[in-house]
């Protein structure tokens, strides 16, 4: 670390040392990036092979021939651990969900609208089917008509046939049912694809700009912490330690114990431990938001799952049609009533018969898909990234601690004068 943090090697085998680090570092970020690219952000390979070398080119540059960029570069894995780390974390947690868990959700739906699909279809086929049912009834029916008309010799043009024309026009409506399901399977598959391609490319927009902030934010504390004296300078350092020791002036520590901390220490101050809270509130707002996306794939795999389940333990409802038709003949009826003289009615013809069908709302040859379940490692791995995320919002205020010992290091004389400032300050308070 001496070589690392120092502005210049002091010989050769300094200078090959810093060379062998910057190297073992640039392989290592290399890859990452590499697998960061292909594997998160779902890039082509040959394109993130090509970025991953152009960017382990430049940062070799950067960090073997700039002692800035090297200090930059350290403060930045820390800087993983505050608010644009939890940004990059969390825009990988959305990507697993809407990757994972939302084509689950879709092809639920997909498997009730199948259900639905197969219930309208195999109900009206039955329906059609029993026109069938009347249409034979009815030319029975008209037969034993006929022949009641025929059995008197009176002449009459008439036909007892009925005509059912619905049969004629199934095939349409299958064609229009067929057209109605591929239009929503179309329709879903079309919303599927465009929620995945708005996330993917939102989730690399988010990426873009949290990896450019975080080299931002490191590069704007280095700035601040060498030119401004104030800049986060409340620290307990050793080097304060030891000028106050050296000034007799130890007290000065003890009296400011209750504004000032050290650098080491678990202590938060209480404007700390409000910004944690604050941090942790809004991280649960998202953590709520990813809930209610897994209750929806846990809600449609029930339903789906029901649906599937209760279709296929639908009964047959029975359907029966029955006829009583009884002809009867007599002479003169009205004469003989007027006349008060007995009468008879012949019996010509009696007709009684039952036609029995069966409507089928489900079917074994239906095409249904069966329901996907939630997948557990997907909430074991969201699980998994809120507790990291939620410790990254406590760890936060060490990481700012963290970076500052690192600026200290890479410029020490810089921290002498900071330590003297804040020295002055505290004598300054003490006098008056």
């Amino acid at each position: 670390w001496a070589v690392y943090s120092k502005p210049v090697p002091a010989n050769g085998r300094e200078l090959w040392t810093l060379f062998l680090q910057c190297s073992c570092i640039t392989v290592v970020m290399g890859g990452l990036f590499y697998n960061w690219m292909f594997a998160s952000l779902e890039y082509s390979w040959h394109l993130s092979i090509a970025m991953a070398i152009s960017f382990s080119l430049l940062l070799l540059l950067s960090l073997f021939l700039v002692h800035p960029a090297r200090c930059v570069f350290s403060m930045i894995m820390p800087t993983l651990g505050t608010k644009q780390g939890r940004k990059l974390l969390l825009s990988t947690c959305i990507m697993i969900v809407v990757v994972n868990i939302t084509p689950n959700i879709i092809s639920n739906i997909k498997t009730i609208l199948q259900v639905i699909k197969c219930i309208c279809k195999n109900s009206s086929e039955s329906l059609l089917n029993s026109t069938a049912l009347l249409e034979t009834a009815s030319w029975e029916f008209g037969d034993a008509i006929q022949e009641t008309v025929h059995s008197i010799d009176i002449y009459r043009p008439m036909n007892g046939h009925f005509q059912f024309s619905l049969l004629k026009n199934s095939s349409l409506i299958y064609q229009q049912m067929h057209l109605a399901g591929e239009k929503i399977g179309r329709d879903f598959l079309a919303v599927e694809v465009l929620v995945k391609d708005s996330v993917r490319v939102g989730n690399k927009l988010v990426a873009g700009f949290s990896m450019l902030y975080l080299c931002f934010e490191s590069t704007w504390y280095l700035k601040n912490y060498l030119t401004n004296l104030r800049f986060d300078n409340f620290y307990i350092t050793k080097k304060l330690e030891r000028l106050a020791v050296d000034r007799k002036a130890a007290h000065l520590l003890v009296d400011s114990s209750k504004n000032l901390i050290r650098p080491t220490g678990l202590k938060l101050s209480r404007e700390e431990v409000m910004l944690c809270l604050v941090q942790a509130m809004l991280l649960t707002v998202a953590l709520m938001l990813m809930l209610v996306v897994v209750a929806m794939d846990h809600v449609a795999f029930s339903v789906a799952d029901t649906a599937v389940r209760k279709a296929a333990q639908f009964s047959m409802v029975p359907v029966a049609l029955s006829i009583k038709y009884s002809a009867k003949i007599g002479i003169l009826p009205f004469l003989l009533k007027v006349l008060q003289l007995p009468y008879e009615e012949l019996p010509l013809q009696d007709f009684e018969r039952s036609y029995h069908h069966y409507l089928i709302f489900s079917s074994a040859h239906c095409r249904i898909s069966p329901p996907t379940p939630p997948n557990p490692s997907v909430m074991l791995v969201v699980g998994l990234v809120f507790c990291i995320l939620y410790a990254m919002v406590f760890l936060e205020t060490y990481a700012h601690r963290l970076c500052r010992k690192i600026a200290a290091s890479f410029f020490e004389s810089w921290e002498e004068k900071r330590a003297l400032y804040l020295y002055k300050k505290l004598s300054r308070k003490h006098k008056e």
